[in-house]
């Protein structure tokens, strides 16, 4: 837990991690929320970073949503934060639990939900059919094994052009390089199992049941969570509010003019929401 100066209890971000992250990865962000006066809160998913669970690195969606909905149970329990005013935040695959947990919790004061994940484009920029043909026989062999009870095949979370990966990308060196650096818990390492899960997930029909403002926050050219898919989700919100931003997917990753952009409209949102000074 992330605490701003001051006695009183304060509005609380719990934070939801992205496909395959971990909480270290949250840091910058929750102390950029610290400092504006609201506490942030992160956590590893089950079978990531410091959490327990095997065997490792397994993306398993209804899980992680348990996890989200216990995160926000612990965030109310401990006394330190107003209980009442709990804000869902969440990058990319945890933006959509973000939005799908709150659509069930009336509690939840508001979310915001940064380059989130809304199902799966049609077609992937940069992958071949043979690489795309390539990357499902993985997924399979994947899921396969995880129904015998066997060790999972891992493939790359990001990968370079032309790798079996989840995402591949030019700037995928540069990207690993940020995420993987220092005492970061992030492995580029993944069970691609939970793909198919995923083709099933409707954030956008979660969205739609919000009855608390939301905050979309998007790249204009982003190929992994394109415009066209996320920008749904704040189309379908009642009460959702878009915000588009230069760059790629990786840009609120790798780039600082992004993300002091971003942050200063999410935390200007959440004060508008909260109706904090």
């Amino acid at each position: 837990m992330y605490r701003p100066e001051g006695s009183h209890p304060a509005p609380c971000v719990v934070m939801c991690a992205g496909f395959g992250s971990t909480a270290d990865r949250l840091s910058g962000w929750a102390e950029v929320f610290a400092a504006a006066g609201l506490a942030a809160m992160v956590f590893d998913y089950g079978s990531f970073g410091r959490s327990d669970g095997d065997p490792r690195q397994v993306v398993d969606i209804d899980g992680q949503l348990a996890d989200v909905r216990a995160a926000v149970a612990c965030a109310r329990a401990g006394g330190a934060v107003d209980a009442d005013r709990v804000v869902l935040w969440g990058n990319s695959l945890g933006g959509a639990h973000a939005i799908t947990v709150a659509a069930d919790d009336p509690r939840i004061a508001a979310v915001v939900a940064q380059i989130p994940f809304n199902g799966f484009p049609r077609r992937v920029e940069g992958r071949s059919t043979a690489q795309s043909l390539r990357l499902t026989a993985a997924i399979l062999r994947d899921a396969l094994r995880g129904r015998l009870g066997l060790a999972p095949h891992y493939i790359p979370l990001v990968g370079e052009p032309g790798e079996i990966a989840i995402t591949n990308a030019a700037e995928a060196k540069e990207h690993i390089s940020t995420l993987a650096g220092g005492d970061s818990l992030w492995r580029n390492q993944v069970a691609p199992r939970a793909t198919l899960r995923m083709m099933r997930y409707r954030p956008a029909d979660a969205a739609a049941r919000l009855t608390v403002p939301l905050l979309v926050c998007l790249a204009a050219d982003d190929a992994e969570t394109p415009q066209e898919l996320s920008s749904q989700l704040a189309d379908r919100a009642p009460r959702g509010r878009l915000k588009v931003y230069p760059g790629t997917h990786f840009s609120f990753y790798t780039d600082p003019r992004t993300r002091q952009a971003v942050a200063s409209d999410q935390i200007a949102f959440i004060r508008e929401a909260l109706a904090l000074p």
